[in-house]
């Protein structure tokens, strides 16, 4: 039987511009010079991520930049992520002719790695090695110098990456690791005073404290699908200057799926690796390990889902909004460890179902008090929150002290009955499910849509269960805002009347 091959597209990728050939992507030449000058045979998913990470605007000879400022790269590994840093390493040195590159891994020794491999070419092959002028291999400071004072060097993980000098090409490896911006920040603005710039960072699938990786994932993807992008904090990226490139298996994919592996592993049947190798692996790893490193699958462990399978997904609509004349409901959460502040915003559809929406995210707290004080002056603000035993309860009440900011604590009964409405309206969008009701809508949200299938549960006795935000994977501080914010709109009064119809404040949202 033959052995199954790699899939050479990207499952998730940036769309690009237009036609891609020899006048509107520099891949084409990166390739020719891999193969006529390096020697190096790519394997077809390499060329495809050259093609597509090197597109430019403009035209060649007359005036052109890359259309991207900043290139991820998501692979399974061992499947050539390595000899494709080469390749672009040594095709901005020698064909670009670019000052200055660094690049960072997930250790210093990993860095040298690949730059010990580009001085190796640079010393052996005859039309490159007239060009160098110095090799420093002095532990911490290692540098390539060509002719012209073009330099290669790497550097630690660390705050201090790439700080001081003025790159052109920034190579971050396994960014997976990030758990911080302080690298990011560092390394990615040094590229700054470069018009030409390019941050190209390589990883496998992040966890969920893979802040960086997941911020450029997100906004990558929200415009991939034409959405809001979400403010995640840390730095200012735009979305429209990443270019997602992406070979995974598809969410829900069992571990034994030939092809989802093929998807996640371009680079079977090309070289060494192999299916029976995977296998392997997957007899002896932990499933959520396999899942990361075999099927790069942004999964931190496999737990059961909260909602019916396919609930949550069937409730996604890109075209959902909330009535111009409905009644708004804001929630806001806090996660476990205080990190992150949340805030959703929840009201009905012109169809009389729900929407719901992340609109707000950051690290800290502080910044959602001017939040709330710019918008509450146009008039009252129902403001949802858990009101008891939650890491949000006592900023939360802070901001009730906020003219226009009206307090909705959920509590008691009242939180355990929100949280069950909410289940239920989720459930509704099942596919097997029969059940009646108003469905609740949203859009495709990443910061929502992981923790929704990740979120764990606990048990309060008598058969009711509530979000646990220690024992869930993901930080659930987004989903559990727009929890709030509907158990407040779907409230019962003192006098058991519902909430009257929310198309009666004539307020509008107002996104971030």
């Amino acid at each position: 039987m033959a052995e199954i091959k790699g899939i050479t597209e990207a499952r998730i990728f940036t769309p690009p511009l237009r036609e891609l050939d020899e006048t509107t992507t520099l891949g084409y030449a990166a390739i020719a010079y891999a193969e006529k000058i390096l020697g190096k045979t790519l394997y077809p998913w390499q060329r495809f991520a050259l093609i597509h990470a090197l597109e430019i605007t403009g035209s060649l000879g007359v005036s052109w930049k890359f259309r991207y400022r900043t290139i991820l790269v998501l692979i399974s590994r061992q499947n050539g992520k390595t000899v494709l840093s080469e390749v672009l390493v040594s095709f901005f040195m020698n064909v670009l002719g670019v000052e200055s590159v660094f690049g960072t891994s997930l250790s210093l020794d990993k860095a040298e790695e690949v730059w010990e491999a580009v001085v190796k070419d640079q010393e052996d092959i005859p039309e490159l090695h007239e060009d160098v002028e110095r090799v420093s291999r002095v532990n911490g400071n290692k540098r390539l110098i060509l002719t012209d004072n073009r330099q290669y060097k790497v550097g630690a993980p660390t705050r201090r990456a790439g700080r001081g000098d003025s790159n052109d090409l920034v190579m971050l490896d396994e960014i997976r690791e990030h758990r911080d911006w302080e690298t990011w920040s560092a390394a990615a603005a040094s590229t700054n005073a470069k018009p030409n710039g390019l941050i190209v960072c390589f990883s496998n699938a992040g966890d969920p404290d893979s802040i960086v990786l997941r911020q450029l994932r997100s906004k990558a993807i929200a415009v991939i699908d034409g959405t809001t992008a979400l403010d995640l904090g840390g730095d200012d990226i735009d979305g429209s200057e990443i270019g997602l490139f992406e070979w995974s298996s598809p969410d829900g994919a069992k571990t034994n799926d030939e092809m989802a592996l093929a998807q996640a592993n371009p680079a079977l049947g090309y070289g060494k690796l192999t299916m029976r190798a995977l296998m392997a692996n997957r007899s002896t790893f932990p499933e959520n390990k396999f899942r990361s490193e075999c099927m790069c699958q942004q999964v931190e462990t496999i737990l059961p889902a909260p909602f019916p399978d396919g609930a949550w997904d069937g409730g996604i609509d890109k075209e959902s909004f909330i009535a111009a004349d409905s009644e708004l409901f804001y929630g806001i959460d806090m996660s476990a460890d205080r990190r992150w502040t949340s805030i959703g915003v929840c009201g009905l559809r012109e169809d009389g179902n729900w929407h719901i929406e992340v609109i707000a995210r950051r690290i800290g707290c502080d910044w959602a008090e001017g939040w709330f004080r710019q918008r509450a002056v146009r008039g009252d603000m129902n403001l949802c929150f858990q009101g008891r035993g939650a890491p949000v309860t006592g900023f939360a009440e802070q901001l009730c002290t906020i003219p226009g900011v009206k307090r909705i604590a959920i509590e008691g009964n009242d939180l355990t009955g929100g949280w069950g409405r909410f289940w239920d309206a989720i459930a509704v969008s099942a596919p097997e499910e029969n059940r009646g009701g108003a469905r609740i809508f949203h859009l495709p949200q990443p910061v929502m849509d992981g923790a929704a299938k990740t979120m764990q549960l606990r048990n309060i006795g008598g058969g009711v269960q509530l979000p646990d935000r220690t024992k869930s994977p993901d930080d659930i501080s987004s989903l559990y805002a727009c929890i709030m914010a509907f158990s407040g709109a779907t409230a019962l009064k003192k006098d058991s009347k519902i909430y009257e119809s929310a198309y009666a404040s004539g307020a509008s949202l107002i996104f971030v």
